[in-house]
């Protein structure tokens, strides 16, 4: 049986192309270039779940506003914000979730 190494392996390399300007636009992917920014996983991390606490600050807030007063924030936004708060904690949730798993299996290997 041949060793895997890299000079025995040989084959083409296929670009991903995009389909759409919007696909892989986001953190890691601005704009329409779809090349990576220099930004590390720990960064978008720390950016992501900044995000996840000002979403649940701003609900705070405009929770607090609605309580005292009620006339300078509509209903309506404060259950958008306390929507979104909760999406986005619940994702994080379940992303951490998952990645304790991960670790967990990794651990188990041995």
């Amino acid at each position: 049986m041949a060793d895997l190494f890299a000079g025995n392996i040989s084959g083409h390399v296929v670009e991903m192309q995009k389909t759409h300007p919007d696909h892989m636009a986001g953190k890691l992917h601005p704009g329409t270039g779809g090349t990576p920014s220099e930004k590390s996983f720990g960064r978008v991390l720390t950016d992501t779940l900044q995000d996840v606490n000002s979403m649940t600050q701003q609900s705070t807030n405009l929770t607090q506003q609605y309580i005292t007063d009620p006339d300078s924030v509509d209903a309506h936004d404060v259950t958008i914000a306390m929507s979104k708060a909760n999406l986005a904690i619940a994702l994080t949730k379940a992303v951490v979730d998952g990645a304790l798993n991960a670790y967990k299996e990794i651990i188990n290997l041995r």
